[in-house]
């Protein structure tokens, strides 16, 4: 099975359930990722006070690596917390999931945040102060770190510094890894749209991307645009909500149904799937395989407030891995 580094900021979340008219009241763009500061966050939780609250660790990729742990796989996280209670609760939380820890800690700012607004729809909105996540740079990254893993992957918003996303992928590459890249939120995409193009054509080998995402990227439909985001790199993921997915490598193109379930909280949905997904491919099932092992871990964390999974969830999804192998190395050539 082949090992997975991910790289990303060291968030902690901070999950709200909220109306719309506190959205508007705040000022941020319902489904939005937005940058705040330190004064901002205070405002904020000093506004919803009395509402109560969720704390878990998180971070997009992170998300994404602690789901390969969960199934079985090896996985390693790269990112930057402050010297504080909430940087060694992070630290601990990556351990207790089986994930390696490679944390570097910031002299100068507290640990990162990210506030997540969520509404009565599911949908999630962020508010997200980087902190000591902030601090990392490109000089932070060493192509030492990347021996011994076989896929990289990164988070879009690490696109808020060109140099660091740029080298780390580039040393990456010439590490031997396979390039996944999550194209974060919209606006990150709008706000970048450039920039991620070379990218993706130069280092990506892997992307994933909601349907806001890819239009923002591609001013397409869903079906339109993976097939477009595969010709600029290896596979090409776009997740379209209740309706599932659609995943295409070369001319091979498949639409993933999604699985029926109750939306409580959709945030983490596209980071689990991510997780899932990678975890199968770095198990050597195809890529429709991929798509549904991703499809069904993004279908159990909308079920529930945060991105943690109860055991029992994760062995579920275990077991129908498991299935997949076996039947995998009965019939290779059905798969």
């Amino acid at each position: 099975m082949k090992k997975v580094l991910g790289l990303g900021n060291a968030l902690t979340d901070i999950l709200l359930q909220v109306s719309e008219a506190d959205l508007r009241e705040m000022g941020l763009p319902k489904g939005s990722m937005n940058l705040i500061t330190m004064e901002q966050v205070e405002h904020i939780q000093h506004h919803f006070v009395s509402t109560r609250h969720h704390l878990v660790a998180g971070g997009s990729a992170s998300n994404t690596i602690a789901a390969i742990t969960q199934l079985g796989g090896k996985a390693a996280f790269i990112g930057k917390i402050g010297n504080d209670e909430v940087g060694e609760f992070y630290r601990e939380d990556l351990k207790k999931n089986g994930v390696v820890p490679l944390l570097l800690t910031s002299k100068e700012k507290m640990s990162g945040c990210s506030i997540v607004l969520i509404t009565p729809d599911g949908e999630r909105t962020f508010a997200t102060y980087l902190g000591a996540s902030a601090d990392m740079t490109a000089a932070d990254i060493q192509k030492e770190a990347f021996t011994g893993y076989d896929i990289f992957h990164i988070e879009g918003y690490m696109v808020q510094d060109n140099e660091l996303i740029e080298k780390a992928m580039r040393l990456a590459k010439e590490s031997g890894c396979m390039v996944s890249l999550d194209l974060a939120s919209y606006n990150v995409v709008n706000e970048n749209h450039y920039f991620l193009k070379q990218l993706i054509r130069q280092y990506v080998d892997i992307v994933f991307a909601n349907e806001d995402e890819s239009f923002a990227y591609t001013h397409l439909n869903p079906m339109e645009a993976v097939a477009k985001l595969a010709n600029e790199c290896d596979i090409a993921v776009v997740k379209v909500g209740k309706r599932g997915s659609y995943v295409q490598q070369g001319t091979n193109m498949y639409h993933i149904g999604a699985i029926t379930t109750e939306c409580t909280d959709s945030t983490g949905a596209g980071d689990l799937y991510a997780g899932g997904f990678l975890h199968a491919l770095s198990d050597g099932f195809d890529i429709r395989k991929c798509g549904e092992i991703g499809t069904i871990a993004a279908g159990r964390v909308v079920e529930i407030i945060g991105t943690k999974l109860s055991d029992e969830s994760w062995e579920e999804i275990r077991r129908i891995c498991a299935l997949y192998r076996g039947f995998m190395q009965k019939y290779p050539t059905n798969l």
